[in-house]
């Protein structure tokens, strides 16, 4: 079997691949890029297999890496472009990746990654800082690997409560399925144009990529979500359909009071939407269709279509095509509608496990099903309602912050004996993060010096936005912090 941008190729050559900004590309073009990539990937020693980490925001030559990897049997490692340095150095020591790729936006970091065994190259040209120039490479032959469905795409990761992000394998078969079933749910139209602003480390931006692949359609690639830019090309572009998380969608209602004739679904997902949101999309008439999902199951696991949305907002409908979704609790039996418990998933859209973990991969997929950790419930309809993500954790703008990685580095500081982060609501990015900290007896520590000891560690948005200390915190009768406790007291102060 061909991978699936050269079968593509084969069928519709001059069908537009990927719009980014002025800049266009047909798949035959697209492919041609993607070959000339191939041949410096072969040259500097890859072998299918290897694995090759990319630290760089959404840009046309990551679209062809994206594809290039596949061609030529490569595992991709994308790298949080907002991780701090000490997070990024060891998603690449417990790889070992080879290899590091980036462009002159991360060729700083990227450098300072460097180490014996590890090369790290630019698709750039290198600017100050001196690394490798892969984009001046000279092409060597190279060989497609024959494609196979069970292969692993890419390793991507996704935080866990342990507060040590954790490494899922995707495999080719779960964008397979993912896609399929997506379409199935979501429709499908030969003049479809994606919208595209989420990064391609997350399996959203992923899984638009290899959608648009196997549908024969375009995707309109943004770096990063500007509203500006994102208003003007939904515009300008002819976007039929666009994913975004509640903060996105939020900022656009605030410019945008009417929307493109052409739009026929915004996939909204990465957070629980609230309810005055939809209301409000409701309102302007923007036909958003709600989903959950999670890395581990390639994207989507349940989609409610806009009609739903209206009838029961809150709610993420029914689980896609060929996935089912399970509510158990917490001995693993079945619970009746209605009541709470843990959302467990099983399909081809799971992930095959976590790399270098078989422990926590036996956890997560212990007796066929994913335990996502996540709690909700089925109602009388089979529709799926999400109560909360992951138990304790913050999700703040669309992106997943663990409080144990959190207070983890907290606790590095000398002076701090112990320390509570959880979620409080805000008006923007839904949640942001708050900390509640007890020093050392005897310690001295402001919260200024505490912070610029976490901005050192840790990605902006994982950041105490609220941060106090106390002399102790509470416990429950078994002896546990009491979050419940620590959550109201920190909210009082907002």
């Amino acid at each position: 079997m061909p991978d699936w941008l050269t079968e593509r190729v084969a069928t519709t050559p001059e069908q537009v691949a990927l719009l980014f900004g002025e800049q266009r590309w047909t798949y035959a073009a697209l492919a041609a890029e993607v070959a000339g990539w191939c041949g410096r990937l072969a040259a500097m020693g890859t072998r299918p297999g290897s694995l090759l980490a990319v630290l760089m925001p959404n840009r046309p030559e990551y679209v062809c890496l994206v594809h290039a990897a596949a061609r030529l049997g490569l595992v991709l490692v994308p790298l949080n472009t907002r991780l701090a340095r000490p997070e990024l150095a060891w998603q690449l020591a417990h790889t070992g990746c080879r290899w590091l790729l980036c462009d002159h936006t991360t060729e700083a970091v990227a450098a300072d990654l460097a180490e014996p065994g590890r090369a790290v190259l630019s698709v750039d040209a290198p600017g100050r800082v001196r690394v490798g120039a892969l984009a001046a490479a000279r092409p060597g032959p190279f060989t497609p690997v024959p494609f196979r469905l069970d292969s692993t795409q890419a390793i991507l990761f996704t935080s866990g409560t342990s507060g040590r992000p954790k490494a899922a394998m995707i495999t080719y078969a779960n964008h397979f399925w993912s896609a399929t079933a997506s379409a199935f749910r979501l429709g499908h139209r030969p003049d479809d144009r994606w919208l595209s602003c989420l990064p391609l480390y997350h399996v959203g931006g992923l899984a638009v990529l290899f959608r648009a692949c196997l549908y024969g359609i375009s995707v309109i690639l943004h770096p990063r979500f500007q509203v500006a830019t994102v208003n003007d090309s939904l515009e300008q572009d002819g976007a039929t359909l666009v994913s975004l998380v509640p903060t996105m969608l939020g900022r656009l209602l605030a410019v945008r009071p009417a929307w493109p004739a052409a739009l026929r679904l915004v996939l909204l997902g990465g957070a629980a939407a609230p309810p005055e949101l939809l209301a409000a999309a409701g309102a302007a008439g923007v036909p958003v269709a709600t989903t959950y999902g999670l890395t581990e199951a390639a994207s989507q696991v349940a989609t409610l279509l806009p009609a739903g949305v209206r009838q029961k907002p809150g709610s993420v409908g029914r689980p896609l095509l060929f996935s089912r979704v399970r509510i158990a609790d917490e001995a693993g039996q079945a619970v009746e509608p209605g009541r709470y418990g843990e959302i467990l998933v099983s399909g081809p859209t799971v992930m095959a496990g976590y790399y270098r973990d078989t422990a926590a991969t036996g956890r997560a997929l212990a007796g066929g099903e994913l335990h996502t950790g996540d709690i909700g419930y089925l109602d009388e309809d089979g529709d799926l309602w999400l109560v909360q993500r992951r138990s304790d954790i913050i999700v703040s703008g669309g992106e997943n912050v663990y409080p144990a990685e959190v207070e983890r580095v907290l606790a590095q500081h000398p002076a701090v004996g112990a320390a509570c982060v959880v979620g409080l609501p805000h008006p923007e990015w839904g949640q942001q993060v708050a900390a509640l900290v007890v020093l050392q007896p005897g310690a001295r520590l402001g919260e200024a010096e505490l912070l610029a000891f976490s901005r050192q560690r840790l990605a902006g948005y994982k950041q105490p936005r609220l941060l106090r200390f106390t002399t102790a915190l509470p416990l429950t009768a078994s002896g546990k912090v009491a979050r419940a406790e620590v959550q109201q007291a920190l909210a009082e102060l907002l």
